[in-house]
């Protein structure tokens, strides 16, 4: 059975004739069924994976194949692909199925990747853990009793298992790089613009952003440089250059100009996991990078900050979900009840909540208290990472707090689940890019993520950086 993982060996046996692209795919289709219990895919493409491997088979044979022949990718199921269901895991959209493709997709698909599935996540990516799904929750694959993170869970296990090489998921607050972290894989959340958000089910839009997971930080790049750069559709893509990342080799960290921020090593930092990332930050300083300390004074406001945002913009996006044009409908004898009964049974518990904390958000007088300020909040921390951008190059964190937690554990504890990204929101609220890579194992073998954030639009760096530490972390 073929490995998945790195896309570079099997796209050079694929050039070597030493195995078909049919060959990739069946052995991918075979991972998948042999770890369904993970329940990472909600839907897989079988028959239509198969039908396109024969086409992509002859360009690789001729040289005509993009950049991405040979590669099997994943999608989020909140990510449109035309002609197949994009749930968001919601009853709410059990049957809707798009009429088109999300850019990121069709740009993967013009690159000649492959897309096998959707997979699995929180409702309407609103969770910290994959717990929340009509499809069931998605399984750590280490550890069964734990959870992979979310809300791109499905999309973390996928890459993690070697189902596919590498996924699309969608990160508004940390959903990349929280189960990129508990899963023991790379995640990238691009900078806000670098990615088209068209085809993504919105949840908190000045948020959220389309990023890949991947086993190794090389085909990170590879998928990003093609997913990146301008679309018309989406009015808030930047016109700005696209690197070919691909090209950024690991090198060396000389010159480079590491921050440390002591607001993100508290004392009541896992010992396991603070030791594994300085660890990091010992070998970048061997390698003959410079190490700063630097201060991001506001991260204390960014957690209840981006939930205010995000919960006010949830409230106004979910508002079209009614039942008369859109999702899920109850039947009943009047209007009002007809939307109150399918809103009702349409969103799950966690979706709700959130909707009715954004509409009192959102509400006359609230609206100053609560929603004006965290926006003022959101422009302090940005000024923060300005501010520190001016001394160093990269910043390095832990991603999260803790490893992988037990399933159920922050189930019933809203607040508890919010806090697993505590780390992450940050880069979300600045709109600057930040990677996840694994640096190491907890005592019980659990993955723990080291956390990189990066200028705006300097991936290159951000990419850089995380190649050298991958190298060197081994």
């Amino acid at each position: 059975m073929e490995s998945c993982t790195p896309f570079a060996l099997t796209r050079e046996r694929l050039s070597l004739g030493e195995l078909t692209l049919f060959d990739v795919i069946a052995g991918s289709l075979a991972r998948i069924r042999a770890r369904d219990d993970l329940n990472a895919f909600v839907t897989v493409f079988e028959e239509e994976a198969l039908r396109a491997a024969r086409g992509i088979d002859e360009k690789i044979r001729s040289g005509r194949a993009g950049p991405l022949a040979g590669m099997i990718v994943g999608v989020k199921d909140n990510i449109c692909v035309c002609g197949h269901r994009t749930t968001c895991a919601s009853r709410m959209l059990e049957n809707y199925v798009p009429p088109y493709h999300a850019t990121a997709v069709e740009r993967l698909i013009a690159a000649d990747a492959i897309i096998i599935g959707k997979t699995n996540l929180d409702e309407f990516a609103m969770g910290s853990s994959s717990e929340r799904s009509i499809f069931g929750p998605v399984l750590h694959p280490r550890d069964p009793a734990r959870v992979p993170g979310g809300s791109s869970g499905g999309s973390a296990v996928a890459v993690a298992t070697g189902m596919v090489h590498a996924a699309l998921g969608s990160d508004t607050g940390g959903s990349i790089r929280q189960p990129a972290a508990f899963c023991g894989v790379t995640g990238l959340k691009p900078t806000y613009g670098r990615v088209s958000r068209y085809g993504l089910v919105a949840f908190a839009p000045s948020c959220d952003q389309i990023g890949p997971l991947a086993g190794n930080v090389e085909d990170v790049a590879r998928v990003l440089r093609v997913i990146s750069g301008r679309d018309a559709r989406d009015a808030t893509s930047a016109d700005v250059p696209v690197p070919d990342f691909t090209l950024s080799p690991p090198g060396d960290a000389k010159n480079l100009r590491v921050g440390i921020p002591k607001e993100y090593f508290p004392a009541s930092l896992d010992a396991e996991i603070a030791e594994a990332v300085l660890n990091g930050v010992e070998l970048l300083a061997e390698a003959g990078a410079s190490v700063h300390d630097v201060s991001l004074p506001h991260a204390e406001y960014a957690v209840p900050a981006y939930y205010c945002i995000s919960m006010a913009d949830t409230s106004s996006n979910l508002a079209r979900f009614d039942g008369v044009e859109y999702g899920f409908r109850r039947p009943a004898e009047t209007y009002q009840e007809m939307v109150t009964r399918s809103r009702t049974d349409g969103f799950g518990e966690e979706v709700k909540r959130r909707i009715m904390i954004g509409t009192h958000i959102l509400s006359r007088g609230a609206d100053r208290d609560y929603y004006l300020k965290a926006r003022q909040v959101r422009r302090l921390v940005a000024r923060d990472f300005e501010e520190a951008f001016e001394k160093v190059d990269v910043i390095i964190t832990p991603t999260t707090p803790t490893t992988a937690f037990k399933r159920g554990e922050c189930s019933k504890d809203p607040v508890a689940m919010f806090l697993a990204d505590v780390f992450t929101v940050g880069g979300n609220l600045a709109g600057i890019p930040a990677i996840s890579i694994p640096c190491g194992v907890d005592a019980r073998g659990l993955p723990i993520g080291l956390q990189l954030y990066a200028r705006a639009f300097d991936e290159a760096t951000l990419l850089k950086a995380a190649g050298f530490l991958e190298r060197s972390l081994g």
